[in-house]
């Protein structure tokens, strides 16, 4: 029996679109569904500049489909030689919704991000007087800390310090991969919330490692144990209105994700909503789809929710989805979710 789900149209509060002919190639994917996404700014160079946002967004907005509706949110890549001037004036201006933090070397083109906190603070500061949301990717860089505690130990070490020094920040803790992280958010006073993508609610660690490498589901922060999975699915449905949808979504040219040193970076625009509608269902909360994937995200950035909607429709046949997206910079493979989809978007 077909069954039906309508909700307000979407939005991804996280988002990689990179640039030239990837951006081109990939950006019909999101515009297909989301009205609207925060723009990752880790180009290469990375967009630092009031400049550098207004010209990466002309570039986003020339890509979109004739027919699509899509708005680019644009971000500002936080380094230790930000200039808070230039911050403030690129929000009075409307240019940027947020401020991105990489710690540097956490992630893809994070090179240029911050080695030392007490360096960015004036920006910082200033953002917490303007209302400037920060976006933070959560994890330490120690070598001597292990991959699967970085999140936790950015939690204590760096995150909580640096909201108990400026309290009024308002703090995004991007693809929030942990039950401490979850825990983290659910319990902090203060004006926080995260973002979870769609994959680490399909996926935990063994879905890269068991039974052969799949560098396809090799993403940062990586995947953990079902044990964090299962409390990222929990706090997804719970519709509390800190926790919110940013996919991620992160395309690579297949060859170089498929190499000796891949890159990290799940790509799933395509096939995100279908994802996300199996998951609800597993866990008996369709009702809360549409907090989590069309009205927390807005709310949180001081935004009208979409005034359109879209609808998905549950059917015997499983969707057919690519396997692979063809763009001038090479094929990206989609996530795929490790069995069919049956939710149709369908309008």
């Amino acid at each position: 029996m077909t069954q039906t789900l309508t909700i307000r149209r979407p939005d991804d509060w996280h988002l990689h679109l990179r640039d030239g002919a990837m951006l081109e190639g990939v950006l019909p994917e999101t515009a297909r569904h989301f009205g609207r996404a925060i723009i990752m700014p880790n180009l290469v160079p990375p967009v630092v500049t009031a400049d550098d946002a207004r010209a990466y967004r002309d570039r986003t907005l020339a890509a979109v489909p004739a027919g699509m509706a899509f708005e680019p949110l644009m971000t500002l890549y936080l380094t230790e030689t930000t200039d808070p001037g230039n911050v403030a004036a690129a929000h009075a201006a409307g240019l940027i919704t947020a401020v991105k933090l990489y710690p540097a070397g956490a992630t893809t083109n994070s090179a240029s991000g911050v080695r030392d906190i007490d360096r960015v603070m004036p920006v910082l500061e200033t953002m917490a007087e303007i209302g400037l949301p920060l976006c933070i990717h959560g994890e330490v860089t120690d070598p001597a800390v292990d991959i699967f505690d970085r999140e936790e130990v950015f939690l204590d070490t760096v995150l909580d310090p640096l909201r108990t020094r400026i309290p009024e920040l308002k703090v995004t803790l991007e693809h929030v991969t942990t039950a401490q992280g979850v825990d983290y958010v659910t319990a902090a006073e203060g004006d926080i919330a995260a973002t979870i993508t769609t994959h680490h609610l399909m996926i935990n660690r063994n879905h890269i490692l068991a039974g052969g490498i799949r560098p396809h589901y090799y993403c940062l922060p990586v995947a953990k144990r079902a044990t964090h999975q299962q409390a990222l699915r929990k706090a997804a449905v719970s519709g509390n209105p800190r926790f919110f949808l940013g996919t991620d979504s992160a395309p690579h040219a297949d060859p170089t994700k498929e190499s000796a040193c891949g890159c990290a970076g799940v790509f799933s625009a395509t096939n995100t909503l279908s994802c996300l509608a199996h998951v609800f269902e597993e866990e008996g909360a369709l009702d809360r789809l549409e907090g989590f994937t069309s009205r927390f995200g807005p709310a949180r950035y001081g935004l009208a929710p979409a005034d359109t909607t879209i609808t998905l429709e549950k059917r015997d046949d499983p969707v057919a989805y690519p396997a692979k997206i063809d763009t001038g910079a090479g094929p990206v493979t989609v996530f795929d979710p490790g069995h069919p989809l049956f939710w149709h978007v369908t309008a």
